[in-house]
């Protein structure tokens, strides 16, 4: 049977890179994003994929269109919330207008989404197979940083909202997970990676692994929570971090 997915922030980094993984294991994907021309060039280089991957123009922030995307999709097997935005400033400087924008984007839209596609979710529900939501928390919740507070305190909200949706949603076979990356290479990123140009904000940069992490790296794990092994795994947010969080380690030091 052909599963199908609805994945938010689809015209860029993570959101792009799922949609494509989840093409090429099968899948119907809705790919959502509010970026009518950047989505129509995903969905060229899609092409090859045919009919299977469906842009669909939403803004996650205005509850009536979230609300309409969903009531057209009567089934779905996975929920992919990976819409969000960065705004950097000092917490005694940050304009209103943006702090609204990043909470609005990454914690209501986020549950706007997962809410409005519940009952499509619980429709794909098989006693072997329970739907998923993912979501993209961050490694900002878990360690926050100056210059970023407003990001940190979005993603510290998707990880709670992953918490308590998972314990309220899980007994009608729908598992809701969240994902913790680090500094990871997306456009999102490379727009505040210059200091100057971000008031100040520096991304958390090379891992202990080495490297910072691409965005396969983040679906890597994705997948593993939509498969057949992840069966039993709910509430809980995974980081994908390259060990960032683990210690800190002192500028200067020798690894």
């Amino acid at each position: 049977m052909t599963k199908t997915a609805a994945v938010t922030g689809a015209a860029s980094g993570i959101g792009q890179a799922a949609c494509r993984r989840l093409l090429d294991a099968g899948w119907i994907v809705f790919g959502m994003d509010n970026a009518p021309e950047r989505l129509n060039t995903v969905a060229a280089g899609f092409a090859t994929y045919q009919d299977r991957f469906r842009p669909v123009v939403c803004d996650v922030t205005d509850a009536a269109r979230v609300a309409s995307v969903f009531a057209e999709i009567p089934v779905l097997n996975a929920l992919i919330a990976c819409a969000g935005v960065l705004r950097t400033a000092l917490m005694e400087d940050m304009a209103i207008e943006d702090f609204d924008l990043v909470l609005n984007v990454n914690m209501r839209g986020t549950f706007l989404a997962a809410q409005k596609a519940l009952p499509a979710l619980r429709a794909g529900v098989t006693p072997d197979n329970p739907s998923r939501v993912v979501m993209l928390s961050s490694l900002a919740a878990l360690r926050p940083k100056i210059v970023s507070g407003a990001y940190a305190a979005s993603k510290a909200a998707v990880t709670q909202l992953c918490r308590v949706m998972a314990a309220e949603w899980a007994p009608s076979g729908v598992l809701v997970n969240a994902l913790a990356p680090g500094t990871v290479d997306t456009p999102m990123v490379a727009a505040v990676s210059d200091p100057t140009a971000s008031k100040g904000y520096r991304p958390s940069g090379v891992s202990p692994v080495g490297r910072i992490a691409q965005p396969d790296d983040v679906v890597d794990v994705m997948m593993f929570l939509l498969s057949d092994g992840a069966r039993y795994v709910a509430g809980t947010t995974i980081p994908v971090d390259g060990g960032t969080a683990a210690a800190f380690i002192p500028p200067g030091s020798n690894r």
